[in-house]
């Protein structure tokens, strides 16, 4: 055996009869032909009658003589693959009977196994040199198959392909020479009949040469290398040594196999044994089908692919569904099955699914970017000489049917790609990629070398889509009519479709051609498109230039808004290439201006009137306390406003007058103003006071009556506000900065600053007036409930007395408060509290001698101020303490107080004047006073008097000194005490001390002081006053802490007089002439009075000392003042 193996290595090739299909050999190929022309019409996938029953036949005879297990994804039921088949090809059962038993007489085909020896990996080393150099004997055992288990097991020897295979059906590989890791890359078909009882059965030997023993020892490399050459020495010369084997059971594989297999030793001497990489594929040769005997393999796989992905689009469609991309299970299984049984390349199939879809999706609908894989699984395989020149020319063929297709499809996108379908910009976008994808292909390179680059085509599609697309809105909304007004209508439709088209190319599409082909489509259809718009505009506006209808002006306004809008959707003038058509478009609306403002005016006039005509004069809500037609007012300046704002005239000048107009529209409300200006808020007010009168009058409820007032004066207010918005509506900032170089200096605020003012003014004086008539109907009642407040029995205590007055205003201020709003309802509180306060003044004038009377008022303005202040929600507390509120609450407090708190007041008013006294004209003395408290007793030390006035004839006086406790009732026990009269002096040093026995708790009042009246004695009548000083008690040490002795200062005081003019206390306690001892205080102090007033000193009188009087002054006194 080992010589016939031997003899074997010197046959020739042709004697073992074996078909080596080696992938590295390149097939040879005719020079392709030159492609067609780009403009040439696809193939047709749709078959003859006869083409599609030699298909049918061919596919059920795939399906028939299928060989290998299915694959996990695949049918493995030949019975379903056949009714697919029978659906897929529109067969009627019996129809299909008879087919299928027809092809069922064919003859079977040559079953081959297509057997692929990549490489090895771990095998043993045999030789001396610790490699080996193995190759492979392979063939197919026919009639008896490998038992269950892993296969060989059950017949482990030595070359097991020899016995049981012929010698002609065996192949053998390559030898590859010293390695333990070959690789052969070799193909072979091996045929057999029956796949039941098959196996495949592979051998790998390691080749021996007769080598010498010197050779050998020149290889060693270690002990085992000696070991193997002893072993050497034992064998026949020539004899390979065997490395293992694969036996695989055919029907145990898949139609494709690709895996890494286990060889299988001999013994269990060494049962690691390496791995061998092996490819299998079940093919057929010699099929009995008219196809495959007529045609090439590619060409019916073609066919066939072209005739189920038909299919499934339809059978999708029919679902209301769109195809994914994804065949079915028993198409993919059939087209398998026929690409490995005819043997087809990976390169050949990429090649017919590019072309089989490439041609469907011309006329079927479902995703291009099923395209994307044949696309580049042909790129990554291409070679140009592998096809023949009738594929090429299909191929080429294909390239450019999809490319017009494709541009064909872009210009028109806006109807292929409706934006209504949401899946549309995801299936342009995969269009434009497999465009470009496709046109990057070194195939379409060399097959369409006169293409030009994808960005101009795409470019020039759009731009004509553009223009078709702009022409076939057009006729779409082309008049049924002819007409001026209908041709503006039509017109003006065209602009909108065209701006919403604009907005789409913006937001959606210009995304997808800028990503992916770097195209600018919204600019460019932006000036394509305003060029087609602005003749035809031009044209519109030049045919109604004369008197424009108030129709006609409507349809202009709205053409010159929509054109305004298209022509800002245009790029910035700092990035345009040039001039746009539509540059100055407003020119050709200037003529209809007129027209605008009076219809602006119009439609506002009738409404207002409208409005207020189904006005009842009832508060929408809680909330909102005006009525609907102050509401539908609102609405209406908001639309002159927004009227405004559309128009925004570019011309600054012209903007400035333009905005006069509407600002003339806008109200005006003095009766004075223009006939043609400022009227709306006019006629507004004129019209909604009417509307009250006629509601009124079928009105017998006062209550309903002022309610409808109340309505009317927040309308009015409502209006105010609105009007007050103008400035911010009509962009007047804006405006005063274009028109700042065109106007004089104040033209804009002479103007409409101007009319904005006067209206304001006007509605305010209207507002004043309605509350001033709701405030009328309140003063009324007030004025009643003040007056009855003093005629109460004197039983009753004030709090009680004013509680009618408190309901009255309660009632009617919540009644208001719910009727009118805030600004309104303020307004009014601010009427009723000045009123208020005038009623109660005039009652309290003629209540001057009644305490209990004015306690009552006093009680009433306390409560009345809380009233209208309400806790913050009322008038704020500067608008309620004015001048007059202080005013009557200073009478009040004096009026409502006691004839002893009233001389106390006084004392407390004289101390104050004596403590904002500085100036000595009437001269002053000094003191020192304190007070022990363990004695009760008030030390009084009077020092001296000085710069006194000359009250005697010679120039001189005779002064002495009164010391009294006030007020007299705090003091009553307490007798005024005097000093010694002192002959011609005007600074006497009196240096006398007195002491008072009183308690601290009457010094500590308010008011209680120390009355130092300086008098000049006179004999012969009564004594003349030099003036008076007042020492407050509260303030002499002692009263407040322990006082050292020595530590008591000396107190300087001016001396003052009392006031010319009569003290409104006094004059209110002389008022009061039951009151005895009100009387006495009264006259004292008048008597005071009257004596300062005929001895007042004269502006510019000076007063100094007499030539001896320095020297009695005591050179150690420090007198002081009290601060």
């Amino acid at each position: 055996m080992a010589t016939l193996f031997s003899q074997t290595q010197r046959r020739p090739p042709l004697l073992r009869q074996a078909i080596k299909i080696r992938r590295r050999r390149v097939r040879d190929l005719q020079d392709a032909l030159p492609h067609r022309a780009q403009e040439m019409e696809p193939p047709s996938h749709h078959l003859s009658p006869e083409e599609r029953a030699l298909l049918y036949e061919e596919a059920l005879y795939t399906v028939l003589y299928r060989l290998g297990q299915p694959e996990p994804t695949h049918v493995g039921e030949s019975s379903e693959l056949l009714r697919y088949l029978q659906e897929a090809f529109h067969m009627e059962p019996k129809v299909h009977q008879q087919v299928l038993q027809q092809v069922q007489e064919l003859e079977k085909p040559i079953f081959c196994l297509k057997a692929t020896v990549k490489q090895a990996k771990g095998i043993l080393g045999k030789d001396v040199s610790g490699f080996s150099d193995p190759y492979c004997l392979l063939g197919i055992e026919q009639g008896v198959g490998v038992p269950g288990g892993s296969p060989g097991l059950q017949r482990r020897q030595k070359a097991v392909v020899r016995p049981a295979i012929p010698e002609e059906q065996i192949h053998r590989t390559q030898v590859i020479t010293q390695t333990l890791n070959p690789v052969w890359e070799e193909t072979f078909i091996l045929e057999f009949e029956d796949i039941s009882n098959a196996s495949f059965h592979l051998d790998m030997w390691d080749m021996d040469t007769i080598e010498s023993v010197r050779q050998k020892l020149g290889e060693l490399t270690d002990l085992h290398g000696l070991r193997r050459i002893f072993k050497e020495a034992r064998k026949d010369k020539g004899q390979d040594d065997f490395l293992g084997n694969v036996v695989l059971r055919l029907q145990d594989l898949r139609c494709r196999e690709d895996q890494w297999y286990p060889l299988e030793p001999c013994t269990d001497t060494h049962p690691d044994r390496g791995q061998c990489h092996l490819q299998f594929q079940f093919i057929h040769k010699r099929r009995a089908t008219a196809a495959s005997r007529s045609q090439p393999s590619y060409t019916v796989h073609l066919h066939l692919l072209q005739q189920l992905v038909s299919h499934e689009v339809t059978q999708h469609q029919a679902g209301s569904t769109s195809w994914d991309g994804l065949l079915s299970p028993q198409a993919a299984t059939i087209l398998f099955l026929h690409s490995t049984q005819k043997d087809l390349s990976d390169f050949h199939q990429s090649m017919a699914q590019w072309l089989a879809y490439s041609r469907l999706y011309q006329s079927l609908e479902f995703p291009s970017s099923c395209l994307l894989y044949p696309i580049t699984s042909i790129e990554y395989q291409w070679i140009q000489g592998r096809l023949k020149a009738e594929q090429l020319e299909e191929l080429a063929t294909s390239f450019s049917s999809l490319l017009a297709y494709g541009l064909s499809l872009i210009r028109r996108f806006r109807s292929v790609f409706p934006l209504s379908v949401s899946d549309s910009p995801a299936r342009l976008q995969s269009l434009l990629r497999v465009l470009v994808q496709m046109c990057k292909m070194k195939a379409f390179g060399e097959l369409c070398p006169e293409s030009g680059p994808l960005p101009r085509l795409v470019t020039e599609a759009l731009r004509t889509g553009t223009t078709e697309w702009f022409h076939l809105k057009q006729q779409h909304h082309q008049p049924m009519v002819q007409g001026v007004l209908e041709a503006g209508k039509a017109l003006l439709s065209l602009v909108q479709d065209i701006i919403g088209d604009l907005h789409q190319c913006q937001r959606t599409w210009n995304k997808i051609f800028h990503n992916v082909l770097k195209i600018d489509l919204f600019s460019m259809a932006f000036l394509e498109l305003q060029w087609l718009v602005a003749k035809r505009v031009q044209d519109h506006t030049a045919v109604v230039s004369g008197a424009v209808t108030p129709e006609m002006g409507e349809s202009l306004f709205q053409l010159y808004v929509s054109l305004k809008e298209l022509y800002q959707l245009g790029p910035v003038p700092s990035e345009r290439d040039g001039v746009l058509a539509l540059e100055g478009f407003h020119h050709w609306f200037q003529p209809a201006i007129p027209s605008w403002l009076q219809k602006t005016y119009s439609v506002a006039l009738a409404r207002v009137q409208r409005a207020v005509q189904m006005d009842e004069l009832v508060p929408l809500g809680e909330l909102t306390k005006h009525s609907t037609s102050a509401v539908d007012l609102s609405t209406c300046f908001a639309q002159i406003s927004h009227t405004a704002q559309q128009l925004d005239w570019p011309d600054p000048e012209e903007a400035f007058m333009i905005t006069v107009k509407f600002v003339e529209v806008q109200p005006h409300s003095h009766p004075t103003s223009p006939k043609d200006t400022c009227r709306l808020a006019l006629v507004y007010c004129s019209l909604i006071k009417a509307r009250a009168r006629e509601l009124s009058a079928c009105q017998k409820d006062q209550g309903q009556a002022a309610n409808m007032l109340c309505v009317v004066v927040n309308d009015m207010e409502q209006l105010r506000l609105v009007i007050g918005k103008l400035p911010t509506q009509l962009a007047w900032e804006a405006l005063e900065q274009r028109v700042g170089a065109v106007l004089e200096q104040g033209q804009l605020q002479n103007t409409l600053h101007a009319q904005l003012q006067g209206a304001l003014a006007g509605l305010g004086h209207e507002i004043r007036a309605g509350v001033r008539t709701l405030a009328e109907q309140l003063e009324v009642g007030i004025a009643k409930h003040i007056q009855k407040l003093v005629g109460i029995k004197e039983s009753v205590l004030p709090e009680d007395a004013i509680l009618p007055l408190m309901k009255f205003l309660e009632v009617k201020l919540c009644y208001m408060n719910t009727n009118l709003v805030q600004e309104n309802f303020s307004s009014l509180l601010t009427l009723l509290w000045t009123h208020t306060l005038k009623v109660l003044a005039e009652v309290a004038a003629s209540q001057r001698s009644c305490p209990l009377a004015s306690s009552r008022l006093k009680i009433a303005l306390q409560n009345l101020e809380i009233c209208f202040y309400a806790e913050g929600c009322g008038l704020p507390p500067e608008a309620l303490h004015t001048a007059t509120f202080q005013a009557l609450q200073r009478d009040l407090e004096l009026q409502a107080a006691s004839s002893r708190e009233l001389i106390q007041k006084y004392f407390c008013s004289r101390i104050q004047q004596q403590a904002e006294t500085t100036s000595e004209e009437l001269g002053a003395v000094t003191v020192k006073a304190s007070y022990c408290a363990s004695q009760q007793k008030l030390h009084v030390e009077l020092l001296s008097a000085s710069s006194l006035l000359p009250l005697d004839s010679n120039g001189s006086s005779d002064p002495f000194v009164q010391l009294t406790l006030e007020p007299r009732h705090e003091f009553p026990e307490l007798a005024p005490r005097e000093t010694q009269k002192h002959k011609k002096e005007l600074h006497p040093l009196f240096d006398e001390t007195f002491e008072f026995l009183v308690p601290a708790e009457p010094c500590q009042k308010d008011g209680a002081c120390l009355l130092l009246t300086v008098l000049d004695h006179d004999t012969l009548r009564a004594d003349d006053l030099e003036g008076e000083a007042f020492l407050p008690l509260r303030s002499v040490p002692g009263l407040t802490g322990a006082v050292e002795p020595g530590d008591v200062p000396q107190t300087r005081l001016p001396l003052t007089y009392p006031a010319p003019n009569g003290d409104p206390i006094l004059q209110l306690l002389e008022s009061r002439k039951g009151d005895r001892e009100a009387q006495v205080f009264v006259r004292l102090r008048r008597q005071r009075a009257k004596q300062a007033s005929q001895h007042a000193p004269r502006p510019g009188q000076q007063q100094g000392l007499g030539p001896c009087e320095a020297c009695v002054l005591p050179t150690t006194a420090q007198p002081s003042r009290l601060a």
